[in-house]
Protein backbone atom coordinates (compact mmCIF):
# COMPACT_ATOMS: atom_id res chain seq x y z
CA UNK A 1 0.00 0.00 0.00
CA UNK A 2 1.16 3.39 -0.88
CA UNK A 3 1.53 5.88 1.42
CA UNK A 4 2.94 9.92 2.76
CA UNK A 5 2.89 8.89 6.74
CA UNK A 6 5.13 7.94 9.10
CA UNK A 7 8.07 7.18 6.52
CA UNK A 8 10.34 7.29 9.32
CA UNK A 9 8.72 5.52 12.39
CA UNK A 10 9.96 2.16 12.93
CA UNK A 11 7.05 1.65 15.67
CA UNK A 12 4.20 2.59 17.44
CA UNK A 13 4.53 1.82 21.30
CA UNK A 14 1.15 1.81 23.03
CA UNK A 15 1.58 4.34 26.01
CA UNK A 16 0.11 3.92 29.58
CA UNK A 17 -3.01 6.20 30.02
CA UNK A 18 -2.41 8.93 32.65
CA UNK A 19 -4.87 7.46 34.77
CA UNK A 20 -4.07 4.14 34.96
CA UNK A 21 -0.67 5.39 36.28
CA UNK A 22 -2.18 6.97 39.19
CA UNK A 23 -4.41 4.91 39.90
CA UNK A 24 -1.37 2.65 40.51
CA UNK A 25 0.30 5.00 42.17
CA UNK A 26 -2.30 7.26 43.57
CA UNK A 27 -1.15 10.16 45.93
CA UNK A 28 -1.56 9.38 49.85
CA UNK A 29 -2.83 11.91 52.76
CA UNK A 30 0.54 12.74 53.38
CA UNK A 31 1.65 13.96 49.91
CA UNK A 32 -1.44 15.81 48.94
CA UNK A 33 -1.09 17.81 52.19
CA UNK A 34 2.78 18.42 51.12
CA UNK A 35 2.13 19.36 47.77
CA UNK A 36 -0.95 21.96 48.55
CA UNK A 37 0.76 23.55 51.69
CA UNK A 38 3.88 24.02 49.86
CA UNK A 39 2.37 25.73 46.55
CA UNK A 40 0.94 27.95 49.18
CA UNK A 41 4.00 28.73 50.35
CA UNK A 42 5.61 29.11 47.56
CA UNK A 43 3.03 31.71 46.01
CA UNK A 44 3.11 33.85 49.05
CA UNK A 45 6.85 34.05 48.64
CA UNK A 46 6.75 35.07 45.41
CA UNK A 47 3.75 37.55 45.85
CA UNK A 48 5.90 38.99 48.87
CA UNK A 49 3.30 37.78 52.00
CA UNK A 50 6.22 35.74 53.10
CA UNK A 51 9.71 37.20 53.50
CA UNK A 52 11.86 33.70 53.45
CA UNK A 53 14.11 32.58 50.81
CA UNK A 54 13.02 30.31 48.17
CA UNK A 55 15.71 27.57 47.71
CA UNK A 56 15.48 25.09 45.21
CA UNK A 57 18.26 22.65 45.57
CA UNK A 58 19.18 19.08 44.29
CA UNK A 59 20.52 16.81 41.37
CA UNK A 60 21.04 18.46 37.65
CA UNK A 61 18.85 15.01 36.52
CA UNK A 62 18.04 12.07 39.10
CA UNK A 63 19.49 8.71 37.55
CA UNK A 64 19.69 6.71 40.86
CA UNK A 65 16.57 6.52 42.84
CA UNK A 66 18.06 5.46 46.36
CA UNK A 67 20.90 8.24 45.77
CA UNK A 68 17.65 10.15 45.67
CA UNK A 69 16.41 9.63 48.50
CA UNK A 70 18.75 9.97 50.43
CA UNK A 71 19.55 13.30 49.63
CA UNK A 72 15.56 14.03 50.23
CA UNK A 73 16.40 12.77 53.82
CA UNK A 74 19.31 15.08 54.62
CA UNK A 75 17.61 17.95 52.81
CA UNK A 76 14.41 17.60 55.35
CA UNK A 77 17.00 17.60 58.59
CA UNK A 78 18.64 20.28 57.13
CA UNK A 79 15.04 22.12 56.36
CA UNK A 80 14.13 22.17 59.55
CA UNK A 81 17.34 24.11 61.12
CA UNK A 82 16.67 27.12 58.30
CA UNK A 83 12.85 27.36 58.01
CA UNK A 84 12.69 30.19 59.88
CA UNK A 85 14.54 31.80 56.77
CA UNK A 86 14.00 29.59 53.77
CA UNK A 87 11.74 27.25 52.20
CA UNK A 88 13.92 24.44 51.12
CA UNK A 89 12.75 22.55 47.68
CA UNK A 90 14.23 19.77 46.45
CA UNK A 91 14.77 19.09 42.67
CA UNK A 92 13.63 16.47 40.80
CA UNK A 93 14.44 16.78 37.44
CA UNK A 94 13.39 13.71 35.36
CA UNK A 95 13.90 15.26 31.71
CA UNK A 96 16.90 16.67 30.01
CA UNK A 97 16.69 18.89 27.11
CA UNK A 98 19.89 17.66 24.80
CA UNK A 99 21.44 20.43 22.72
CA UNK A 100 22.56 17.37 20.38
CA UNK A 101 22.25 13.57 21.64
CA UNK A 102 22.79 12.38 25.00
CA UNK A 103 20.95 10.78 28.21
CA UNK A 104 17.45 12.51 28.18
CA UNK A 105 16.58 11.65 31.69
CA UNK A 106 14.68 9.07 33.80
CA UNK A 107 11.44 9.08 32.65
CA UNK A 108 12.70 8.61 28.72
CA UNK A 109 15.05 6.15 29.58
CA UNK A 110 14.62 4.83 33.26
CA UNK A 111 17.40 1.58 33.09
CA UNK A 112 20.62 4.27 31.08
CA UNK A 113 20.71 1.79 28.15
CA UNK A 114 18.73 3.50 25.78
CA UNK A 115 16.00 1.00 25.93
CA UNK A 116 13.72 3.90 26.30
CA UNK A 117 11.05 2.26 28.24
CA UNK A 118 9.39 5.23 29.05
CA UNK A 119 6.10 3.41 30.51
CA UNK A 120 8.22 2.25 33.58
CA UNK A 121 9.72 5.83 33.80
CA UNK A 122 6.70 7.44 34.39
CA UNK A 123 6.03 4.87 37.12
CA UNK A 124 9.52 5.63 38.65
CA UNK A 125 8.87 9.21 38.44
CA UNK A 126 5.99 9.28 39.96
CA UNK A 127 7.21 6.67 42.57
CA UNK A 128 9.81 8.99 43.69
CA UNK A 129 7.56 12.20 43.59
CA UNK A 130 5.39 10.06 45.96
CA UNK A 131 7.97 9.10 48.46
CA UNK A 132 9.61 12.10 48.62
CA UNK A 133 6.51 14.77 49.15
CA UNK A 134 5.58 12.20 51.36
CA UNK A 135 8.33 12.79 53.57
CA UNK A 136 6.78 16.76 53.75
CA UNK A 137 9.40 17.66 51.11
CA UNK A 138 8.41 20.23 48.14
CA UNK A 139 9.31 19.22 44.79
CA UNK A 140 10.42 20.64 41.79
CA UNK A 141 11.26 19.75 38.34
CA UNK A 142 11.22 20.99 34.94
CA UNK A 143 8.43 20.73 32.49
CA UNK A 144 9.72 19.39 28.95
CA UNK A 145 7.19 17.16 27.30
CA UNK A 146 4.13 18.36 27.34
CA UNK A 147 2.55 15.66 27.74
CA UNK A 148 4.42 14.63 30.95
CA UNK A 149 2.43 17.10 33.52
CA UNK A 150 -0.61 14.50 32.80
CA UNK A 151 1.69 11.64 34.92
CA UNK A 152 3.18 13.70 37.36
CA UNK A 153 2.21 17.50 37.83
CA UNK A 154 -0.12 16.52 40.63
CA UNK A 155 2.97 15.63 43.06
CA UNK A 156 5.30 18.82 41.78
CA UNK A 157 5.32 21.94 44.45
CA UNK A 158 7.30 24.28 41.65
CA UNK A 159 7.78 23.59 37.97
CA UNK A 160 10.72 25.32 35.76
CA UNK A 161 10.35 26.18 32.06
CA UNK A 162 13.94 25.78 30.27
CA UNK A 163 16.36 28.37 28.69
CA UNK A 164 16.30 25.82 25.56
CA UNK A 165 11.71 25.63 25.89
CA UNK A 166 10.84 29.18 26.93
CA UNK A 167 10.05 30.44 23.05
CA UNK A 168 8.18 27.68 22.45
CA UNK A 169 4.40 28.76 22.09
CA UNK A 170 3.25 24.79 23.42
CA UNK A 171 5.27 24.88 26.68
CA UNK A 172 3.49 28.59 27.28
CA UNK A 173 0.57 27.37 26.72
CA UNK A 174 1.06 23.95 28.58
CA UNK A 175 2.43 26.36 31.63
CA UNK A 176 -0.96 28.50 31.90
CA UNK A 177 -2.91 25.21 32.88
CA UNK A 178 -0.23 23.75 35.23
CA UNK A 179 -1.20 23.37 38.88
CA UNK A 180 2.16 25.02 40.42
CA UNK A 181 4.25 28.37 40.04
CA UNK A 182 6.39 28.42 37.52
CA UNK A 183 9.59 29.92 36.88
CA UNK A 184 10.66 30.89 33.22
CA UNK A 185 14.14 30.88 32.44
CA UNK A 186 16.05 33.76 30.36
CA UNK A 187 17.80 32.08 26.93
CA UNK A 188 21.23 30.66 26.71
CA UNK A 189 22.33 33.49 25.25
CA UNK A 190 20.94 35.84 28.21
CA UNK A 191 18.28 37.84 26.60
CA UNK A 192 15.45 38.45 28.78
CA UNK A 193 12.61 39.35 26.13
CA UNK A 194 11.66 35.98 25.29
CA UNK A 195 11.34 34.25 28.98
CA UNK A 196 9.01 37.85 29.76
CA UNK A 197 7.14 37.00 26.80
CA UNK A 198 6.82 33.51 27.98
CA UNK A 199 4.99 34.87 31.16
CA UNK A 200 2.54 37.12 29.66
CA UNK A 201 1.27 33.78 27.48
CA UNK A 202 1.87 31.56 30.61
CA UNK A 203 -0.36 34.11 32.49
CA UNK A 204 -3.34 34.09 30.31
CA UNK A 205 -5.93 32.10 28.92
CA UNK A 206 -5.20 29.94 25.97
CA UNK A 207 -6.87 26.74 24.57
CA UNK A 208 -4.67 24.19 22.87
CA UNK A 209 -4.43 20.36 21.74
CA UNK A 210 -3.24 18.35 24.53
CA UNK A 211 -4.41 14.82 26.16
CA UNK A 212 -6.84 14.31 28.98
CA UNK A 213 -6.14 11.70 32.21
CA UNK A 214 -7.29 8.98 29.92
CA UNK A 215 -4.75 9.73 27.17
CA UNK A 216 -7.26 10.76 24.93
CA UNK A 217 -5.98 13.60 22.85
CA UNK A 218 -8.50 16.70 23.20
CA UNK A 219 -8.55 20.95 23.11
CA UNK A 220 -7.13 22.13 26.50
CA UNK A 221 -8.75 25.52 27.73
CA UNK A 222 -6.67 27.21 30.39
CA UNK A 223 -7.32 30.22 33.33
CA UNK A 224 -4.13 31.19 32.82
CA UNK A 225 -1.34 30.24 35.88
CA UNK A 226 -1.25 33.03 38.48
CA UNK A 227 2.55 32.86 39.50
CA UNK A 228 4.72 33.15 36.02
CA UNK A 229 8.05 34.64 37.22
CA UNK A 230 11.26 34.84 36.05
CA UNK A 231 14.63 32.74 36.69
CA UNK A 232 18.11 34.63 35.67
CA UNK A 233 20.43 31.53 34.50
CA UNK A 234 22.67 33.88 32.56
CA UNK A 235 23.96 33.55 29.30
CA UNK A 236 26.74 34.69 27.17
CA UNK A 237 27.34 36.53 30.71
CA UNK A 238 26.25 36.26 33.91
CA UNK A 239 23.27 38.43 34.83
CA UNK A 240 23.40 37.79 38.81
CA UNK A 241 24.61 41.05 39.65
CA UNK A 242 22.93 43.62 41.49
CA UNK A 243 22.98 45.90 37.86
CA UNK A 244 21.10 43.14 36.12
CA UNK A 245 18.68 42.07 38.64
CA UNK A 246 17.45 45.61 39.23
CA UNK A 247 17.27 46.48 35.28
CA UNK A 248 15.12 42.78 35.47
CA UNK A 249 12.70 44.11 37.98
CA UNK A 250 12.64 47.38 36.47
CA UNK A 251 11.54 45.74 33.12
CA UNK A 252 9.00 43.41 34.71
CA UNK A 253 7.46 46.29 36.33
CA UNK A 254 6.80 48.15 33.24
CA UNK A 255 5.39 44.98 31.89
CA UNK A 256 2.74 44.65 35.14
CA UNK A 257 4.53 41.43 35.56
CA UNK A 258 5.40 39.89 38.73
CA UNK A 259 8.66 41.95 40.04
CA UNK A 260 10.36 38.59 42.05
CA UNK A 261 13.56 36.90 40.36
CA UNK A 262 15.12 33.90 41.37
CA UNK A 263 18.51 33.05 40.35
CA UNK A 264 19.76 30.20 39.10
CA UNK A 265 23.99 29.90 40.95
CA UNK A 266 24.68 27.70 37.94
CA UNK A 267 24.61 27.32 34.37
CA UNK A 268 26.05 30.79 32.50
CA UNK A 269 26.08 31.99 36.02
CA UNK A 270 28.89 30.04 37.23
CA UNK A 271 30.30 30.31 33.99
CA UNK A 272 29.30 26.33 34.01
CA UNK A 273 31.97 25.74 36.52
CA UNK A 274 29.82 23.98 39.86
CA UNK A 275 32.15 25.45 41.98
CA UNK A 276 31.86 29.05 41.44
CA UNK A 277 27.74 28.40 42.32
CA UNK A 278 29.43 29.69 45.71
CA UNK A 279 30.72 32.67 44.46
CA UNK A 280 27.15 33.88 42.80
CA UNK A 281 25.61 32.41 46.17
CA UNK A 282 26.89 34.78 48.04
CA UNK A 283 26.49 37.36 46.12
CA UNK A 284 23.00 37.08 45.75
CA UNK A 285 22.58 36.46 49.70
CA UNK A 286 24.35 39.46 49.99
CA UNK A 287 22.62 41.76 47.74
CA UNK A 288 19.55 40.40 49.56
CA UNK A 289 20.38 41.54 52.92
CA UNK A 290 21.75 44.95 51.48
CA UNK A 291 17.77 45.33 50.72
CA UNK A 292 16.81 43.91 47.15
CA UNK A 293 13.43 41.92 48.80
CA UNK A 294 12.64 41.99 44.97
CA UNK A 295 15.09 38.77 44.83
CA UNK A 296 12.93 35.40 45.86
CA UNK A 297 15.03 32.64 45.81
CA UNK A 298 18.18 30.33 44.46
CA UNK A 299 18.68 27.62 42.54
CA UNK A 300 21.28 25.07 43.69
CA UNK A 301 22.59 22.02 41.15
CA UNK A 302 24.36 19.97 44.27
CA UNK A 303 24.06 16.48 44.86
CA UNK A 304 25.71 14.19 47.54
CA UNK A 305 29.15 13.65 45.74
CA UNK A 306 30.83 16.61 43.65
CA UNK A 307 31.48 16.72 39.89
CA UNK A 308 30.11 14.65 37.16
CA UNK A 309 31.04 11.02 35.69
CA UNK A 310 30.00 9.39 32.34
CA UNK A 311 26.85 7.47 31.87
CA UNK A 312 28.02 3.76 31.51
CA UNK A 313 24.82 2.41 32.00
CA UNK A 314 25.05 0.61 35.23
CA UNK A 315 25.26 1.93 38.59
CA UNK A 316 27.53 -0.81 40.22
CA UNK A 317 30.03 0.59 38.04
CA UNK A 318 29.43 4.00 38.74
CA UNK A 319 30.23 6.43 41.63
CA UNK A 320 27.36 6.44 43.96
CA UNK A 321 25.55 10.08 43.95
CA UNK A 322 27.63 11.87 41.25
CA UNK A 323 25.60 13.43 38.68
CA UNK A 324 25.66 11.86 34.96
CA UNK A 325 24.62 15.32 33.34
CA UNK A 326 25.87 18.83 34.60
CA UNK A 327 28.71 19.00 37.09
CA UNK A 328 27.07 19.42 41.13
CA UNK A 329 28.08 20.82 44.76
CA UNK A 330 28.86 18.18 46.85
CA UNK A 331 25.83 17.99 50.01
CA UNK A 332 28.59 19.33 52.05
CA UNK A 333 28.99 22.34 50.36
CA UNK A 334 25.47 22.91 49.73
CA UNK A 335 25.05 22.13 53.40
CA UNK A 336 27.91 24.86 54.20
CA UNK A 337 25.95 27.77 52.07
CA UNK A 338 22.68 27.30 53.46
CA UNK A 339 23.63 27.52 57.04
CA UNK A 340 26.13 30.11 56.75
CA UNK A 341 23.32 31.87 54.57
CA UNK A 342 20.83 31.22 57.40
CA UNK A 343 23.10 32.44 60.35
CA UNK A 344 24.02 35.74 57.92
CA UNK A 345 20.39 36.62 57.58
CA UNK A 346 19.20 35.54 61.02
CA UNK A 347 21.88 38.27 62.13
CA UNK A 348 20.83 40.58 59.49
CA UNK A 349 17.10 41.08 60.63
CA UNK A 350 18.72 41.40 64.54
CA UNK A 351 20.95 44.12 63.59
CA UNK A 352 18.44 45.93 61.61
CA UNK A 353 16.49 46.06 63.97
CA UNK A 354 18.74 47.43 66.51
CA UNK A 355 22.23 49.26 65.32
CA UNK A 356 24.18 48.07 62.30
CA UNK A 357 27.89 47.38 62.75
CA UNK A 358 29.04 47.17 59.41
CA UNK A 359 29.15 49.05 56.24
CA UNK A 360 26.34 47.53 53.52
CA UNK A 361 28.14 45.29 50.60
CA UNK A 362 31.36 44.18 52.38
CA UNK A 363 29.63 42.35 55.60
CA UNK A 364 30.13 39.02 54.91
CA UNK A 365 32.93 36.83 53.64
CA UNK A 366 32.37 34.33 50.42
CA UNK A 367 31.73 30.80 52.17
Amino acid sequence: MKTTYDLHVEEFIPLTSPAEIKKLIPISEKAFKTVVNSRAQIGDILSGRDKRLLIITGPCSIHDEKAAIEYALRLKDLSEKVKDTMLLVMRVYFEKPRTNVGWKGLINDPWLDDSHDINEGLKKARRLLLKITEMGIPTATEILDPITPQYIAGLVCWAAVGARTTESQTHREMASGLSMPVGFKNCTDGDLSTALNAMIAAGSPQSFIGIDASGKSCIVKTTGNPFPHIVLRGGSRPNYDSFSVNETVSILKVKGLLEAVIVDCSHGNSRKNHKAQAVVWQDVINQYMDGNKNLIGLMLESNLGSGNQKNTGDLSTMKYGVSITDACISWETTEKLIISAHNQLLRNKNESNGTPDHAPGSRYKLV
